[in-house]
């Protein structure tokens, strides 16, 4: 396991990769918008043969105009709970870890402990994106205010309290009902579109992410990288990624994408 931020110069990429794993809020994103440069740099890595998936915590409601819009092979939103991938004749097909039943009932429970949330934590508000939801809920906690760090841990505390798992991007705290987190929808969306085992080529992926709801992914894969901004959770993260780029957010997605290709044979 790491304990210090190693440089990207110093990271030796897979001989033989198979993809990219990514998140998207502060790693694709700068201020919110993927900027034209990431989608090329994107674009690049597909061209030289890679598969390039996005896992993010943002709803399947928000991902689909970008599902339809990046050249990636789909998005495995709300903390591996769905997937989008474009299909033959132009549309969205739109995969679930669970069975309508569970998600209908979940969804219930979930939207009484956001209640309790907004009701009992001062300033908790749900996300904007919140419409957009259907396997989790989200509290804003930097997207469009700032919440203290006490705060952030009592919406945490109540989630885990109800039950639910919780995790804390770089904007949102999300909470949701099942086994699935990124990892296992790693898992999932591999095993699902390419019938690929992910445990079983696990170096020759490569994830990249900024905050600690990718620190299972760091944890887990060989190949793991932050951008730079991932600086400011450094002190919360039990497990680090292995290096770091020098630029943040997408810029540094960019970065890593230049440095794996010119690493290519």
């Amino acid at each position: 396991m790491p304990t210090t931020l190693q440089p990207l110069s110093l990271w030796t990429p897979p001989a033989s990769p198979l993809g990219i794993l990514t998140d998207i809020d502060d790693t694709l994103t700068t201020e919110g918008v993927v900027p034209d440069h990431v989608v090329d740099a994107i674009a690049r890595l597909k061209q030289s043969g890679l598969r390039v998936v996005p896992i993010t915590g943002r709803p399947v409601g928000w991902s689909e105009p970008f599902a339809q819009a990046w050249p990636v092979d789909a998005i495995v939103a709300e903390n591996g709970a769905v997937a989008l991938r474009r299909n033959a004749q132009g549309g969205l097909d739109k995969l679930y870890q669970q069975d309508e039943a569970t998600r209908t009932a979940n969804y219930a429970r979930m939207q009484q402990v956001l209640a309790e949330i907004e009701a009992t934590v001062p300033g908790a508000l749900r996300a904007t994106d919140s419409a957009g939801r259907e396997c989790d809920i989200a509290v804003d906690h930097s997207e469009f205010t700032q919440m203290p760090q006490q705060d952030i841990d009592r919406c945490v505390a109540i989630m885990k309290a109800a039950g639910m798992n919780a995790t804390v991007s770089s904007i949102h705290i999300n909470g949701w009902f099942g086994a699935h987190n990124k990892l296992e929808g790693a898992r999932w969306i591999l095993r699902t579109l390419f019938d690929i085992d992910l445990d079983a080529t696990l170096d020759r992926w490569i994830y990249i992410g900024d905050s600690t709801n990718d620190q299972l992914m760091f944890e887990h894969m060989p190949h793991s990288l932050g951008v730079a901004n991932i600086a400011r959770f450094v002190p919360q993260l039990k497990h680090l990624p292995r290096h770091v780029t020098q630029a943040e957010r997408g810029d540094g997605f960019a970065e890593m994408a230049q440095y794996l290709l010119t690493q290519r044979p």
